[in-house]
């Protein structure tokens, strides 16, 4: 299967709400071992959230990689170059499914990424090794694939109507693993391991506001693979959004969006 087409225009309209996690994320990560470090964000898109790195490590030198052109030409136009810190921002090309680490890395970091990748477990141990004694390997998956904004994607997608078309595209609730299983891992890859996992509520503002959220992640893969039949995909847009409002109802203040997420931290031995 293809990758999905992105558009980081879609995906920087909730850029607020999105960046959260990544900030909860990176304060729980510990000191690095290096005062200048190298670090790499896997699955950087549109850069918005890798400047954060910036902030809290402003001499480093750091890498953010992704695989959808759109995204990086995005993150380079408005994010690369030197940092006011003294450090260095850059991107590249590169799929995580496949990465490793060309150099010893202080920090590896994922945002809302992995949940993309099967079988992403079996990437830490070459992840982890590629890291400086002291260093850390920190992420954060959404944990909310049986919530009803997916599970109401997946029905209609395999329903009579679109499952030629789409079968079984979208990613099911194996997608990510349970909190327990990412601490067994990482602490048998010897690791010293925080793992937790929160709830959002979200409050989101506008017309079908849900809607206009998937529609820069989790609903990419049925945009892409109806790009060329319109009608189809305005038939699935119209049953999903009149689905969505029946689950996610509105209130006078805006529409209450519960997001449940994972996040993980495991510092390398020194």
């Amino acid at each position: 299967m293809s990758s999905p087409a992105w558009d980081p225009a879609q995906y920087l309209r909730h850029a607020d709400h999105r960046a959260r996690p990544f900030a909860d994320l990176l304060a729980r990560v510990p000191d690095l071992p290096s005062a200048e470090p190298a670090v790499a964000d896997l699955g950087c898109g549109p850069g918005n959230v890798t400047v954060l790195l910036a902030e809290r490590w402003p001499g480093a030198h750091i890498t953010g990689y992704d695989n959808s052109p759109e995204m990086l030409d995005r993150a380079v136009t408005e994010h690369a170059g030197a940092t006011p810190g003294g450090g260095h921002l850059d991107f590249a090309h590169a799929d995580v499914r496949t990465w490793a680490p060309a150099r010893p890395y202080d920090l590896i970091v994922s945002n809302a990424t992995l949940q993309w990748v099967p079988g992403h477990v079996e990437r830490f141990g070459e992840w982890i090794a590629g890291l400086r004694p002291g260093g850390t390997f920190a992420f954060q998956v959404p944990g909310n694939f049986s919530a009803p904004s997916h599970r109401l994607m997946r029905e209609i997608a395999r329903s009579p109507r679109f499952a030629d078309h789409l079968g079984d595209l979208l990613r099911h609730d194996d997608a990510v693993l349970a909190p327990e299983a990412y601490l067994e891992r990482l602490t048998s890859l010897g690791c010293e391991a925080d793992v937790w996992e929160t709830t959002y509520l979200h409050l989101l503002t506008g017309e079908d506001p849900v809607l206009d959220w998937v529609k820069g992640t989790g609903l990419r893969p049925v945009l892409t693979a109806l790009a060329d039949d319109p009608k189809a995909r305005e038939e699935f847009l119209a049953e999903y959004r009149a689905a969505l409002r029946e689950a996610y109802p509105a209130t006078v203040h805006g529409t209450p969006f519960p997001f449940r997420r994972i996040f993980a931290v495991a510092r390398k031995e020194a």
